[in-house]
């Protein structure tokens, strides 16, 4: 199960306006290295080991992620750029996504924010703002099942 985060006002309109969550995680050095954090744990863990196995190209999928991230936190749009228009819900929809695949994904990430230099309310308004596509994912994979 997931921990319980909370985000303050202050921390959504600190992070949360234009590009200041993006350069607040270092810009596309700090949001790579989030994301070489998040994959080093996830293949280096068993609790995390199935859905690492969804990701059999290890590689594309840090690159993925971190042009993602990075238009997401309002940095410039590489994943566009690179591989056009994405529903994060539609690219999942074929895998089997429940809640203990869900928490297992954003119990990743909270140990890959741990690891970066990060204050700590940016690590929670972070993962409060991650949980809200992660389940919109999980929704739309129990859905479709």
């Amino acid at each position: 199960m997931i921990e319980s985060v909370t985000g303050s006002s202050s921390d959504a309109a600190k992070y949360g306006d234009e590009d200041a969550t993006f350069q607040a995680c270092g810009g596309e050095a700090g949001v790579a290295n989030l994301v070489d954090s998040f994959y080093d744990i996830m293949s280096s863990n068993p609790a995390y080991r199935q859905i690492y196995d969804w990701h059999p190209d290890d590689a594309l999928a840090r690159d993925k992620l971190a042009r993602f991230l990075c238009g997401w936190m309002g940095g410039p749009k590489r994943y566009h750029q690179k591989y056009g228009a994405i529903s994060i819900p539609r690219v999942h929809s074929h895998l089997q996504i429940k809640t203990p695949e869900r928490d297992m994904w954003l119990n990743c990430m909270r140990e890959a924010l741990e690891r970066q230099p990060y204050p700590a309310g940016l690590r929670d308004y972070l993962l409060l703002q991650l949980g809200v596509p992660a389940e919109h994912v999980r929704r739309t994979c129990e859905d479709r099942a």
